[in-house]
């Protein structure tokens, strides 16, 4: 499968590096076009009819987002190119959009482009403005303060310091937060240990991932090595892991 894909970034030197990443990595992909500005993309997208747009968020005059608006037909797929090195553009990568960060990941552009379909509606469905208000109103927040958690029916801003921990549900996430309440996650738990700041959670098993600097209440060895949250739950900490989270739990 050749999937035609146009880059869209106002930096010339970012679009040349994206673009010899691409044909070292991703064979799967052809080039057929650069742009530079919202404007020229208009014009090379009606011309080159492209599966995938790698689309810079960030342009001067007209951003990523605007572009989008403009265009009355969405008849390919998009990834989103950021600088932002945030949890609320992280989370969304489980979602049906993804989002390269700069420097740019060799396996995470890999994964975002195994999503790609060719010429099906491309992203037609997906909620690009409510996409939009994340990033908006979470742009200055610190990467520690809130992540985005993608659900069955959407998405929802948490905030770090509520989730008490997280436990694994086959290919679903299931996050124990403190006011009771639990959200079911559509991303693996494989991922949220990749997203999460380990300086404040800690995979203490295969299926489970605590709050370790907010909720972690004590370690019982006497009963199989459990860590204790503040909820009453007593979480497995596995042997393999144990030597690491006895020396994180020392820095406190």
């Amino acid at each position: 499968m050749t999937i035609n894909t146009l880059i869209i970034d106002d930096e010339e030197n970012a679009r040349s590096n994206l673009k010899l990443i691409l044909e070292e990595y991703c064979p799967s992909i052809n080039v057929v076009a650069e742009a530079g500005s919202a404007d020229d993309a208009r014009q090379l997208i009606a011309e080159e009819e492209p599966d995938l747009l790698f689309l810079d968020i960030n342009m001067p005059n007209e951003d990523g987002f605007e572009l989008l608006d403009s265009l009355e037909n969405k008849n390919f797929s998009v990834i989103f190119i950021t600088a932002h090195n945030q949890f609320a553009i992280k989370a969304l990568k489980a979602g049906a959009i993804d989002y390269i960060e700069k420097p740019i990941d060799i396996e995470d552009l890999q994964a975002a482009v195994k999503k790609v379909k060719v010429k099906d509606g491309g992203d037609g469905n997906v909620d690009y403005n409510m996409i939009r208000n994340i990033i908006n109103e979470h742009k200055n927040d610190d990467k520690s303060d809130i992540i985005a958690v993608p659900t069955l029916s959407g998405y929802e801003i948490i905030k770090i310091e509520d989730i008490i921990h997280l436990v694994a549900d086959e290919s679903y996430t299931k996050i124990f937060l403190t006011n009771g309440k639990k959200c079911t996650s559509s991303m693996t738990i494989a991922k949220y240990e990749k997203v999460l700041n380990d300086n404040v959670f800690y995979r203490v098993h295969k299926s489970h991932i605590i709050n370790t600097r907010h909720h972690l209440k004590e370690f019982n060895r006497h009963d199989g090595n459990m860590a204790i949250m503040d909820n009453g739950e007593a979480i497995p900490v596995a042997r393999r892991k144990l030597s690491g989270f006895i020396n994180k739990i020392k820095t406190f």
